[in-house]
């Protein structure tokens, strides 16, 4: 209900699996565990887009695979659209979902469910060839039928020419300031975490740090018993009180 207001979309991420979960990537990320979080946005949106990521796994096997599972979170959240990762290889499996009645985000340069693959969490679209192949990926992706592609971790010169090159908008996320859109995650952006801030990150609130404070005030003050007070406490009411006296 707090970021609905304030956006166009909101993009229920498996970096749930991470944010929420404390997983170390989001490969063991599930559509169950997709449906119940896209589900509980869905109450609280009421004017943003809603899409809804696929998870690692549930969609990259089988053309019908991945229609079962996209029609499922769809069906089951109410979500908008949904988003997968991959580029050219991934087109002919968008394009069967697109087809057939599912909107489908597209995903992008930097893609954690390879991230294995790609050798970590690294920049990709560098250098010709790394440029070349991005840019590839986004166009087959859009030709696919994507509406919108996400470019994620991504050299800024190459987001920015596949936001010229592509009809569909881009949404950025360390990619190009001349993205069509910028994504964050939401803890990022109100600085729920202290370990660790990514560069493309900008935080606009320290909520990790008051939240700390907040509970270290509240537990000092239970034990030093100025938590409850009569403030806090529940009264009788007044006729029981009296017929209490009475009877004694």
């Amino acid at each position: 209900k707090l970021v609905d207001p304030a956006v166009d979309l909101i993009l229920v991420g498996e970096s749930v699996g991470m944010v929420l979960y404390g997983l170390p990537d989001t490969l063991a990320v599930t559509v169950d565990m997709m449906i119940a979080h896209g589900a509980a946005v869905m109450r609280g949106a009421t004017r943003a887009c809603v899409v809804v990521d696929m998870p690692f796994g549930s969609y990259q096997e089988l053309n019908a695979l991945a229609f079962r599972n996209a029609a499922r979170i769809m069906a089951k959240t109410g979500c908008a659209a949904v988003k997968l990762e991959g580029g050219v290889e991934m087109a002919e499996t968008i394009a069967f979902l697109t087809k057939r009645g599912i909107p489908v985000m597209g995903h992008v340069g930097l893609t954690p469910q390879s991230v294995h693959t790609l050798g970590g969490f690294r920049v990709q679209g560098r250098g010709d060839a790394g440029a070349e192949r991005v840019l590839a990926d986004a166009r087959a992706v859009a030709g696919a039928g994507a509406f919108s592609v996400v470019i994620e971790g991504t050299a800024e010169p190459t987001a920015r020419a596949i936001t010229k090159a592509i009809a569909v908008p881009t949404i950025g996320i360390g990619a190009s300031p001349d993205c069509d859109g910028q994504i964050l995650v939401t803890e990022d952006v109100v600085g729920l975490f202290a370990d660790f801030t990514p560069k493309f990150v900008r935080r606009y609130a320290e909520l990790g740090e008051d939240l700390s404070a907040a509970l270290k005030c509240y537990a000092a003050d239970v034990r030093a018993r100025r938590f409850s007070g009569p403030e806090h406490c529940f009264g009788m009411p007044t006729t029981i009180k009296a017929t209490r006296s009475t009877q004694t």
